[in-house]
């Protein structure tokens, strides 16, 4: 088959490699109809992963039809469309039953394009596929369902939900990229009073309010009204970047919540000084996709608009362009990416 393998800090390519195989008894072989780039993709791309070892298929989220499965696999078959979860969850241990899959003791969690070989090719092998996949309703088309992989249920479970946000809140969303955007279109089903995004990019401040933000603007005037008044509820740091999360702590009003959503691969200064007092409360989470099923009948019920948040579209064989696009992604346009087999 085909794949996008790691070569070491900066280097990756589109190459033949041995085609995947049941491995243990949980495992299913995944034929890839759709996969999708992200950041922490950038990152190991970058040498930010010591972990992850040259020769590593890189990728974590995929759809696509169950070619084959272990003998102790029992919920899916050959013939299923799935969505493969970026979180891989043994269902056995302390963690999976308190359905933080994310933090996964028997050996699942940040497995695919990580530990072992991931989605960004033509084959993928599953592990524990009973908890790591779920069905696709045909009516649910695959650039949506792709998302359902990682970027929903981040948007949802370490930004809106950790970020307590309630019906008359005003939410500010730090970051218009592809998990602020999302983090928005969730936030919104809980009937905020105002809806802001912050960022540097204009074309991404336009895209927060096609999905449904009251307000974009760049930091400046909207952080300085909100830090000088009564402050946000809640804020969700999407950004990633250190003066992102200060901007954040800054805006973020007394007894207030701060999601934070990015991934930060640099130190970030905590203004303690400024906060002590607030009653603020920080929280901090990685995505464990517990909520896919209940993002997924939104999508299947037409309750979550999330197709434009795709926006550049290519075959699998054009891997390499595809991470091009999205690693310049303010010059490009692009949100998602979502790559599709012929």
């Amino acid at each position: 088959m085909r794949a996008l393998v790691y070569h070491g800090p900066g280097q990756s390519s589109w190459d033949t490699v041995p085609d995947p195989a049941i491995e243990e008894a949980t495992d299913a072989v995944v034929r890839v109809d759709a996969t999708t780039v992200c950041g922490s993709d950038l990152r190991i791309l970058r040498g930010d992963l010591p972990e992850v070892k040259p020769g590593t298929v890189l990728g974590h989220e995929a759809v696509g039809e169950v070619l084959e499965v272990g003998r102790d696999v029992h919920h899916v078959r050959p013939g299923d469309q799935v969505i493969v979860s970026a979180v891989s969850a043994c269902g056995r241990c302390q963690e999976c039953r308190d359905t933080t899959f994310g933090q996964c003791r028997g050996g699942g969690g940040l497995l695919l394009g990580h530990l072992v070989n991931g989605t960004q090719a033509e084959l993928v092998r599953v592990p524990y596929a009973d908890h790591s996949t779920h069905r696709r309703p045909r009516n649910v088309p695959l650039a949506d369902a792709v998302l359902l992989a990682e970027l929903l249920p981040t948007a949802y479970e370490v930004g809106v939900r950790n970020g307590h946000v309630s019906p008359g809140d005003t939410v500010l969303v730090v970051g218009a990229g592809p998990v602020g955007l999302a983090s928005v279109i969730i936030a919104r089903l809980y009937s905020p009073s105002r809806l802001m995004v912050t960022d540097l990019s204009t074309a991404r401040l336009e895209a927060a309010i096609r999905v449904g933000a009251d307000t974009a603007e760049l930091p400046g005037k909207m952080i300085a009204d909100l830090s000088e008044g009564p402050g946000a509820d809640v804020v969700i740091e999407a950004s990633g970047e250190p003066d992102g999360f200060v901007l954040g702590t800054r805006a973020v009003r007394v007894g207030g919540h701060v999601a934070n959503v990015g991934v930060h691969g640099k130190p970030v200064t905590l203004h303690l000084e400024s906060l002590w007092h607030k009653n603020v409360t920080i929280s901090t989470g990685q995505v464990d996709t517990s909520s896919t099923r209940w993002l997924l009948e939104l999508l299947r019920y037409e309750d979550l608009p999330v197709s434009g948040l795709v926006t550049h579209t290519f075959p699998l064989e054009r891997m390499e362009d595809a991470y091009e696009a999205f690693a310049d992604g303010t010059a490009t346009g692009a949100l998602k990416v979502v790559l599709h087999r012929d």
